[in-house]
């Protein structure tokens, strides 16, 4: 009986701790147990200089008695009627962020904008899952950046519902939002006509044409196939560049990566070059499928340009440390200009933004 009677109160106990749980505990009670006013509580969280230490330290007991988590910041940002925050929308995992190099630049570039307003910034990776849409629009945050993504991506209908500002990076064109990219079809178009020239076996290695990512080697892949506007774009441009050098596009093979990632591009690169008719030239959408290209080359023996001329894009800092010809183009420019426009300014036209960078690894 004893040990039931006991049972029971611990049983009791968790429903009470349940109960409390679900219950929050609002400042008005936490104020009430310290016995101060409401708002000297309140300047406790809000303006701590305000409120004397004694004071202080008695509502800091008492929320710890009642288990006062803080003011709730949703409330507070109703009552400004801003959270102080913008958002950043990647269709990529949340460690592309840190890794990418130009993800990077980009998001520094945000950053600068954001710390010179007293802003902050929230990432919000999407997973490609039917939840990214509503949890986009349920963030807390003043308005949205999108990192370049598809024509078809529901993400975007969902930034856009919430009505708040919206700036797209690379693509695609929203009605009511900003872009803010190169002319991606000339930057590829030029680097094209310097990676193929003298070429006898042209190849590209690209970045994923659609939101499902496959990747793999297939020849003349059709520009229009490319949901994402900056693949399309580039693949038009290469392949422009190739016609004029007397090349069918049809018969040129394009290794699509599903990430913007070194080991995949040299993956795919390796088998380019182990074919029976390997590439003599390599035009790359990205400084990091360049890179993975340049090792794949290494490991195969060949020198670079000797026996394969390669571009790349995005002039990374470890392209001219490899010396590699790149298409020069400014992301944390780009990031700056996405978060003003997100504030109401007019972002800069950056079309012709770009140049081509010429280093050791094209042929002359």
């Amino acid at each position: 009986m004893a040990g039931d009677q006991h049972d029971d109160q611990d049983d009791d106990q968790d429903d009470d701790q349940g109960e409390h749980r679900r219950r929050r505990v609002t400042l008005t009670q936490v104020a009430q147990r310290a016995g101060v006013s409401v708002m000297t509580a309140s300047y406790t969280y809000s303006r701590p200089e305000r409120v004397s230490p004694e004071a202080r330290a008695r509502v800091h007991d008492a929320a710890v008695e009642l288990d006062y988590a803080g003011p709730d910041p949703r409330a507070r940002s109703l009552r400004r009627g801003s959270t102080l925050t913008l958002g950043v929308v990647m269709g990529e995992r949340l460690g592309y962020a840190f890794e990418d190099p130009g993800a990077v630049a980009f998001l520094a570039g945000v950053a600068d904008v954001c710390a010179d307003r007293g802003y902050g910034m929230t990432i919000l990776p999407v997973s490609g899952d039917l939840g990214d849409g509503s949890r986009v629009s349920e963030a807390a945050v003043d308005g949205f950046i999108v990192w370049t993504t598809t024509d078809d991506d529901p993400v975007l209908m969902a930034v856009a519902a919430t009505r708040r500002p919206m700036v797209v990076h690379g693509g695609p064109t929203v009605t009511g939002a900003h872009l803010v990219s190169i002319d991606n079809h000339a930057a590829s178009h030029a680097a094209g006509a310097v990676a193929f020239a003298g070429a006898r076996r042209p190849a590209v290695v690209s970045q994923p044409l659609t939101r499902d990512r496959a990747s793999g080697i297939e020849r003349g892949v059709a520009p229009s196939r490319a949901s994402f506007p900056v693949t399309r774009d580039r693949l038009a441009g290469y392949a422009g560049a190739l016609a004029e050098a007397g090349f069918a596009w049809d018969d040129v093979p394009v290794a699509v990566c599903a990430r913007n990632n070194v080991e995949e591009a040299q993956r795919l690169a390796a088998e380019l070059l182990g074919a029976a008719e390997p590439p003599d030239a390599v035009a790359a959408m990205s400084d990091q499928q360049a890179i993975g290209v340049l090792r794949a080359a290494r490991a195969a023996g060949l020198e670079v340009p000797g026996d394969l001329s390669l571009t790349g894009f995005d002039d990374v800092p470890a392209a001219a440390d490899l010396g590699l010809t790149t298409v020069a183009q400014s992301l944390r420019d780009q990031g700056e200009a996405c978060a003003r426009a997100a504030f109401g300014e007019e972002p800069a036209d950056f079309a012709a933004a770009w140049s081509v960078v010429t280093r050791a690894s094209a042929r002359p």
